[in-house]
């Protein structure tokens, strides 16, 4: 999955202050939570039951979600947590009423936007008995924050909270210290997911051995680099909206196993050792589609594409017009082809089409034309002056720096992208790192271009990137009039606004062109055509395997 955690996007341990992701939400006192809205209304399978077998395609080095920040985690353990909110699976819909009723049945906002005070469901048990009520909500927030859990996502998610209060048994408040748009799309995601505080106090630093939620799957074995084994919860009757049928789910059982090499997902597909997989390759997901077999399942991913950010404070990118010339100078078509297999569009800006917030009018913004690069290039003073192909100015030549991961493809990205701007006198030298090194030259500022890729169903995950002084301001930009519509937009609870602001942020990252955009990620799974009804939740990587059966077929 190349937009969710590291590499590609899977294991970003380090990306701490990243994916703040959620949606606005209606200010003032009224109740905007109801758990009046009755499931969707599907017919009963006629077979229940049975083992599914879902493949993992990276092994996180730790999976409590409170604790760590993969979204590999979140596959299984989706179904294994509630959420005091769920997020509706259309993320690019109207946003007036995106959220609906989870562990909370409503919820209020205060008139300053600083208070959210849910009313909590009455007939929730943890998979250990112990009853859900607003105590085990500060126990779960409480644990979080505390500077022991070391929270590498979950907090964050949390943006400026200040206190959680219980104010009676099936009434629970979080403070804020700032208004927080994102607030309630944090609390839908599984990382804020609902644990059993009798679990966490007996367990304490093993509990990611040990997990007990309230989801619709109990968590029973995990043994790392091998397999995660999940059990139906035969007592789930409390199933929010988003799924469609209530009471508990259809399969007895869900084993993750692992398959970490790309090469061997479709074939562990076709030798039955998986029912499910993500990440394919794209000439993978061609061949399946060739077989009755399997049914090829694409989702497009929020967030941020993969594309390179562009170094500001690096001559001869702190000149707009070269940076302009780069974009000019990339056939994004062509790379989104040729190495992703024509599966991924285009992308457009520094946000996904499948994104709150796109701006439709990048579209087209940037095409590939090398003449114009060559006229800015001439604009800026960069010449071949010696007929070496190199242009250059003065001593210097045009000859950038890009840092590399292994991840989502992007060794292969930048030797068609050396090639293209080589046409236009533009020397690229590609390394590849570590993470952990490319992550240091990030820092360091040792480079020109440097890829980005992160998912997150919130434009808000724009302000680690974009604002400046956050640790992952990669372009390396102080721009006092982005920074204030980056500010404006998370603070801003009406949707329309907060559209039109991140609208507006869009444009001026694309105008000073920090980025260039290559692809907007989709996530390629693929399915035995016995397996039924799998969906996937708003955020696109986790699976929800509360409504999945299998077919007698």
């Amino acid at each position: 999955m190349s937009t969710r955690s590291s590499p590609c996007g899977k294991c970003w341990r380090l990306l701490i202050f990243i994916l703040i992701t959620t949606l606005p939400l209606l200010s003032g006192c009224a109740p905007v939570g109801s758990s009046s809205v009755p499931p969707k209304a599907v017919n009963q399978p006629s077979l229940g039951g049975g083992k599914l077998i879902y493949g993992l395609t990276l092994s996180p080095s730790g999976i409590d979600p409170h604790v760590n920040a993969s979204a590999e985690l979140g596959i299984p353990l989706t179904s294994v947590y509630d959420t005091l909110v769920y997020r509706k699976l259309d993320t690019t819909e109207s946003f007036d009423d995106q959220f609906v009723p989870g562990l909370a049945e409503s919820w209020e906002v205060s008139d300053d936007e600083l208070t959210y005070t849910f009313q909590l469901r009455r007939d929730v048990t943890f998979h250990d008995g112990t009853p859900f009520d607003a105590e085990a909500v500060r126990a779960n927030i409480e644990r979080i924050v505390h500077p022991d859990t070391q929270s590498q996502k979950a907090i964050f998610l949390l943006g400026p909270f200040q206190s959680v209060e219980v104010i009676d048994e099936d009434t629970v408040a979080i403070h804020l210290s700032a208004p927080y748009a994102p607030l309630l799309d944090g609390l839908a995601q599984v990382y804020l997911g609902m644990a059993s505080p009798t679990a966490l106090a007996e367990w304490g630093p093993d509990y990611q051995f040990h997990q007990v939620g309230s989801g619709p799957f109990k968590f029973v074995t995990y043994v790392p680099n091998d397999h995660l084994t999940l059990v139906r919860n035969n007592d789930y009757n409390w199933g929010p909206a988003i799924y469609d049928h209530p009471g508990p789910a259809y399969l007895d059982e869900v084993e993750f196993r692992f398959f970490t090499d790309p090469a061997g997902r479709a074939l562990a597909l076709e030798a039955g050792d998986a029912d499910v997989m993500g990440e394919l390759p794209p000439f993978d997901a061609t061949h399946l589609r060739q077989d009755d077999r399997f049914r090829v399942i694409p989702i497009a991913i929020p967030g941020q594409p993969l594309g390179l950010m562009l170094n500001t404070q690096r001559s001869p990118l702190d000149e707009v017009r070269v940076r302009q010339a780069l974009l000019f100078a990339t056939d994004r078509a062509a790379i989104a082809q040729t190495v992703f297999g024509g599966e991924s569009p285009v992308a457009a800006g520094p946000l996904t089409a499948a994104t709150f917030g796109f701006a439709p009018s990048l579209t087209g913004r940037y095409p590939y034309n090398p003449d114009e690069a060559m006229a800015l290039l001439e604009e800026a003073g960069w010449t071949d002056s010696d007929g070496d192909g190199t242009r250059d100015k003065g001593a210097q030549l045009l000859a950038l720096d890009a840092v590399l991961m292994t991840w989502g493809s992007v060794p292969e990205m930048a030797q068609l992208v050396q090639s293209q701007w080589a046409k236009v006198g533009i020397t690229l030298n590609a390394e590849t790192l570590t993470y952990p090194a490319a992550l240091q030259a990030a820092r360091e500022g040792n480079y020109h271009l440097i890829p980005q890729n992160f998912s997150g169903s919130d434009p808000d995950l724009l302000w680690a990137y974009y604002h400046s002084g956050e640790p992952f301001n990669w372009s390396k930009l102080s721009d006092a009039a982005l920074d204030d519509l980056l500010e404006k937009a998370r603070s801003t609870s009406d949707p329309a606004r907060r559209a039109e602001l991140y609208t507006q942020a869009q444009l001026h990252i694309m105008e000073l062109a920090l980025l260039i955009p290559i692809r907007d990620p989709v996530n390629l799974n693929a399915a035995n055509v016995r397996v039924q009804n799998l969906s996937f939740d708003a955020h696109g990587w986790f699976p929800l395997l509360h409504d999945v059966y299998l077919s007698d077929q």
